[in-house]
């Protein structure tokens, strides 16, 4: 047994075999990047990619977006649910988007696939393989599937568990009646079958591994390591200064009611370990600000694993060690039909605000600011005369990160729940009828401090043909919060531009613009962290609460 593992395996091993499931995960993602055929997943890279054990655990993770691969394992849970009752055989695969049953919001489409390996007896499983994508599209009432939403039948087509592969075979009713319910069917198809070729890498792979190192071991050390992250993660958490911590933030509102939606988290740190409960946080709404349990819990995830370390590997052993509890029927964990779409975008940012908020006084010399605090979701979507095509286009947009104890806030980057990449200007004016008039940083955005916040970003878009054009965003009336002095940063803002004058718009809209009008995008500043130089002292407004 190795001292440093703690297990029947040493540390090499660990080292080895953590790469090994991990890279297996990469390789799907790179698959499914290199194939699809939206710029949403194929540019901004909106996807995920995960190896999950028999029971459903999840081994290795690829680096893609936070909140999708913390939410993953429900998702896999309710596909295996379903091959218990419709018995799972190689070559099957699953497809589902229910947020109410493992999905987050709908235009997440989430694949799971169960991978067997060749052995003596004949095939036998090994895991699941798990991809989710963000389509552009999957139906609603908006292009773009992202609407102001009072039910989440208005947000588009619901999928529950249902086999899409059968032993290698496409359903083809179940594929058709998908493409049939949403305004870009080639493109969905494309991204779809991106999807499956992403399992197919993974079972190619496992069963190289599995041929190298045999089917058992692999089985095993996959227990072994997530045993140890387990173990590395619980006493990591040990060293925290033990207390109780409460922080409290704000949703601007739910894009119905005008009124502010607060976060409420108390984070307790003992002996027994972490335990997050975010009793007092505000009851479910009528607008798509809801957000199912599991994106509250990516979110605690994301941090859990910015105070551990990276060195922790990334799977069940590391989430299975502290305590979350959501209250039922609240802001994080609604009941069907509530809508959902800002959940996964909106409310998880702020969820990851208050946690931060809440560990600043215990973790002085690592937590950041607040940055921007939102993505700044935008959805378009109309008729292209020039291609003779509907479309629909969907994106997030960077803003400004927070600044840290040791480092000012970095520039024009997604921030906490989003890992997406920027889309580039010349890949959305040759995907839509659009012109950028303009993609820059937002001077002075950032919050001051002796490491201010970063700046947030402006972008115009200039449409070309009659556009549906649905905006969702934070963060424009509570400002991201400055730390230790800090001032905040700026808030987002939001404006169109008809006749040549501009007009402000919420940031939770649906507008119609016709061609030559302009819609603008800017993004919030990240909070400063620190009081700067020539900085006599700080209004209340810029301070975070609790310092």
């Amino acid at each position: 047994m190795s001292a440093q593992t703690g297990g029947t395996v040493g540390a090499f091993q660990i080292s080895l075999f953590e790469r090994l499931f991990a890279s297996i995960a990469q390789e799907m993602g790179v698959t499914l990047q290199r194939s699809s055929f939206s710029p949403n997943i194929k540019e901004r890279r909106d996807f995920s990619c995960a190896v999950f054990d028999r029971r459903g655990r999840i081994i290795a993770q690829a680096e893609h977006i936070p909140v999708h691969l913390g939410a993953m394992p429900m998702s896999v849970a309710a596909a295996i649910e379903l091959f218990d009752q419709d018995k799972a055989a190689p070559g099957d695969l699953v497809i589902l988007n229910d947020p109410y049953r493992g999905g987050t919001h709908l235009p997440d489409i989430t694949t799971v696939s169960p991978v067997y390996v060749n052995a003596d007896d004949g095939p036998t499983l090994f895991g699941y393989a798990a991809t989710r994508a963000h389509h552009a599209d999957v139906g609603g009432m908006s292009p773009g599937s992202m609407a102001i939403a009072r039910e989440i039948f208005q947000e588009g087509l619901i999928i529950p568990p249902v086999k899409l592969v059968r032993a290698g075979s496409i359903e083809r009713g179940v594929l058709d009646l998908i493409v049939a319910n949403v305004r870009t069917p080639t493109e969905r198809h494309g991204d779809l079958t991106a999807q499956l070729a992403a399992h197919r890498v993974a079972e190619r792979r496992t069963g190289d591994i599995a041929a190298r190192y045999g089917l058992e071991r692999i089985i095993s050390i996959s227990q072994e390591l997530i045993d140890y992250s387990s173990r590395l993660a619980r006493a990591r958490i040990a060293r925290l200064p033990q207390g109780t911590y409460e922080f409290v933030d704000y949703l601007d509102n739910d894009g119905i009611s005008p009124e502010p939606l607060p976060i409420r988290v108390r984070v307790d740190i003992d002996q027994d370990g972490m335990r997050f409960d975010f009793a007092g946080t505000s009851p479910q709404v009528t607008g798509s600000l809801n957000a199912p349990a599991s994106v509250a819990r990516s979110a605690v995830y994301y941090v859990l694993r910015c105070i551990v370390g990276d060195d922790v590997p990334a799977n069940d052993g590391l989430y299975g060690s502290v305590k979350i509890r959501v209250p039922k029927r609240s802001l994080l964990d609604p009941e069907s039909p509530r809508p959902v779409a800002g959940g996964n975008v909106e409310t998880s940012q702020r969820v990851v605000d208050a946690v931060w908020g809440a560990l600043a006084p215990a973790l002085p010399d690592l937590v950041p600011a607040a940055g921007q605090g939102t993505m700044n979701n935008i959805t378009l979507g109309g008729y292209d005369d020039q291609r003779a095509a509907p479309f629909a286009y969907y994106e997030t947009m960077g803003g400004g990160g927070g600044g840290g104890p040791n480092r000012p806030g970095a520039h024009g980057i997604h921030v906490a729940m989003s890992n997406t990449w920027n889309s580039p200007i010349e890949a959305l004016e040759h995907a839509l009828p659009v012109r950028v008039r303009r993609y820059s940083l937002r001077p002075g955005s950032g919050g001051d401090g002796a490491h201010p916040g970063g700046m947030g970003l402006r972008r115009d878009i200039e449409v070309l043909t009659n556009t549906e054009v649905t905006l969702l965003g934070e963060r424009r009336r509570h400002r991201p919060w400055g730390l230790a002095g800090g001032g905040s940063g700026a808030p987002g803002d939001d404006q169109v531009l008809r006749a040549g004058s501009w007009e402000k718009v919420g940031a939770k809209a649906t507008v119609m613009l016709e061609p030559g009008e302009v819609i603008s995008l800017r993004s919030p500043g990240g909070g400063g962290w620190g009081r700067s130089p020539d900085e006599q002292s700080a209004t209340a407004e810029d301070e975070h609460p609790q310092t």
